[in-house]
This record gives structure tokens, sequence and C-alpha cells, in this order.
């Protein structure tokens, strides 16, 4: 079953996230996914009206002006930001990198959990190492993948996503009030105890290594910039599945899944 990709403004208005590259000369050119949505599922005739939102937050309206086999056109106006509805705290996954595509899945599921960011980087046991050059070309589809996430799951905002960092930029980069590192070596700390003790946070930052985990140097450094170390007990869960078991925890504790 496909999941809507649009939330409705009001009875008349469908809204859509669309990519800021397809608008040219004041117009939206809609292709691919997005086209086969709106005219080939909702069936949107020339005439329609429709909100659009780009990643960077900015709300578009306009009239359906022509549906083409492979395209349609939609002439903008500009209505400003995006509102932000909030529900309970900024979560920010930090990742390190995993093998293969299990980033793209990260990153699909940790759009749909809601997070405001997430900052992919690279440990000490990352088995990826991209070259700089290519660095770039990753970011963008990583920005697709977010944003077909966010169109298929009715999300309201998009997650920041970083650029690949260090080990080190990354926790400099850590300013959240609540900073949470999952680390397989922790034994005393249990996740339930540190959420129940703590009072609703305005941010929570969450550090999660690649597959082998962080070595001990690296977790005692996160310690030493605030993060707290906690166990999600005997189970031995892949990289992919704690950040969304841990997102998913996170928005039944602070966020409106438990609502």
């Amino acid at each position: 079953m496909e999941l809507p990709d649009v939330l409705p403004d009001n009875m008349n208005m469908r809204r859509f996230f669309f990519d800021k590259s397809a608008i040219e000369e004041g117009k939206a050119i809609i292709t691919g996914n997005l086209f086969r949505h709106m005219a080939k599922v909702l069936r949107l005739k020339n005439g329609t009206e429709v909100t659009l939102v780009d990643q960077e937050g900015t709300r578009y309206s306009g009239l359906i002006q022509d549906v083409g086999r492979e395209r349609l056109i939609i002439p903008l106006k500009i209505e400003g930001p995006e509102p932000v509805i909030t529900k309970g705290p900024g979560i920010t996954l930090f990742q390190g990198l995993p093998k293969g595509n299990k980033m793209e899945l990260i990153l699909q599921k940790s759009t749909e959990m809601g997070v405001s960011g997430i900052v992919p980087f690279v440990a000490a046991r990352s088995i990826p190492r991209l070259p700089k050059e290519r660095e770039k070309e990753r970011l963008v589809r990583w920005q697709r993948i977010s944003l077909e996430a966010a169109r298929q799951s009715g999300c309201s905002t998009l997650p920041e996503i970083s650029q690949i960092r260090d080990f080190q930029e990354a926790l400099g980069l850590a300013s959240q009030s609540v900073k949470l590192l999952l680390w397989e070596k922790e034994e005393a700390n249990r996740l339930r105890s540190v959420l129940e003790e703590l009072p609703v946070p305005e941010s929570v930052a969450v550090l999660v290594g690649p597959e082998g985990g962080l070595t001990r140097d690296e977790a005692e450094a996160a310690i030493q910039t605030g993060f707290i170390p906690v166990t999600l007990g005997k189970r031995i869960l892949r990289t992919e599945t704690a950040a969304i078991a841990i997102l998913a925890i996170l928005q039944f504790f602070w966020g409106d899944m438990g609502q």
C-alpha cells in the first residue's frame, strides 16, 4: 500500500515537497516520481491549485498550467517560509558511515521518524572512504532520498543533512542540550532509566557508530564532550537497526509518537 505524500491544507489544496532545482523562470517543472504521483496517481488536472515546499523550507502556491506525458508545469508564487510544527525536541542523528547502501536506508527511515538533522561521519571502523570529489555527488543523492521519504510519509519538514565529517568534526557540531551515545560496551546506563531522569530537552543528539561500533578512544572522546553512554540491553543490533530503534524510542518518549 502506497503511503500518501501530501498533507491537505484545506479541502481544495494539496501540498507537496519538491526539489528547488525544478524551478525554471518562475515555474516548477515537475518530472519523475512526483510527476507520476501527481498526474497518474492523483490525476490532478490543469487549473488545480497546489502548494509546493522546497528543501529549504520555502512555500509556494500555483495553479497547474500544463500536464504533459512526462512533466507538468506550475507557475509559482512565493508564499514565504513553511510553518514549522514542533512536537517534542529536535533530534539530530550523528551516524557513523556504514557499508554499502545502508546509509540510504538510515536517511530514509530517519526522515520518516522526523529527525531535525543527520550528520554522517567517518569513524575509525568505517569501511567506506569516499574520495572528496565524490562527496558532493553523494550528498545530493542523500538529499533526494530524504526528500522522497518526507514526501511519502507526509512529513512537514526536511532534516538538514550535513556533509560527511570526520569524528572530531562531528563531535564539535553536537551542541544539543541532551547528548546520547549508543555504546555496546556500556553496562550501567540503561536507556529507559536515563530518559526517565531527564526533563524534556529542547534538542537531542544521538551518536551511533558504524559496523563494529566506536573504538574505546572514540567513545571516551564523545563522553568528554558531554555524551551520555547508554545501552539498549543485551540485544546486538546492526548499526542501521540501532539508529531506527533509538529514534523510534525517543519519538515515543518525548515526541509525537507517544501522544
